[in-house]
């Protein structure tokens, strides 16, 4: 299947069972229905997500701020991962965020994931630095969280 960014659309309050079951299917587990509720109600949150016959297959979760987009969440059901639905999720996020004048998407993600930081990466995100034991893990450890940018506004303008 050929994917473009038009295969992925802003998510409703009808979707809010679809999220939270894929939430638990991709082992995410960091936000509740209560989460997924609140911003598919909010004006300062966007929810987009992919869907294959009939199933959410994918959702990036933005969230806006003054000057700058957060890329909050990203999923992919585990049985269509590796089909660069993960990299067309991120597009949209860097393409809705620049139609919205945005100077900057942030984001955070675990130190030990390098397929995302690799995908980041390849797309022109940059590493900012590094929270350490941001996220908790099994047996009381913590991880550090990779922070990173991806610049949406460029200056053209010359001296």
């Amino acid at each position: 299947m050929i994917l473009h960014e038009d295969m992925i659309q802003p998510l409703t309050l009808d979707a809010l069972d679809a999220l939270v079951t894929l939430d638990r299917l991709s082992h995410q587990g960091g936000w509740s229905r209560v989460q997924f509720l609140r911003g598919l109600g909010s004006p300062d949150n966007l929810l987009c997500g992919m869907w294959q016959d009939e199933v959410l297959a994918g959702v990036v979760v933005l969230g806006w701020q003054p000057f700058d987009a957060e890329l909050e969440l990203i999923m992919v059901a585990p049985d269509v991962r590796r089909q660069g639905i993960a990299r067309l999720l991120v597009q949209t996020a860097i393409t809705r965020s620049a139609a919205l004048g945005k100077e900057r998407l942030l984001l955070e993600v675990r130190a030990g994931n390098q397929a995302a930081i690799s995908l980041y990466e390849g797309m022109g995100f940059v590493r900012d630095g590094v929270r350490p034991g941001y996220y908790p893990c099994a047996g009381g450890q913590r991880e550090d969280a990779v922070l990173m940018s991806y610049p949406l506004l460029t200056d053209t303008t010359s001296a």
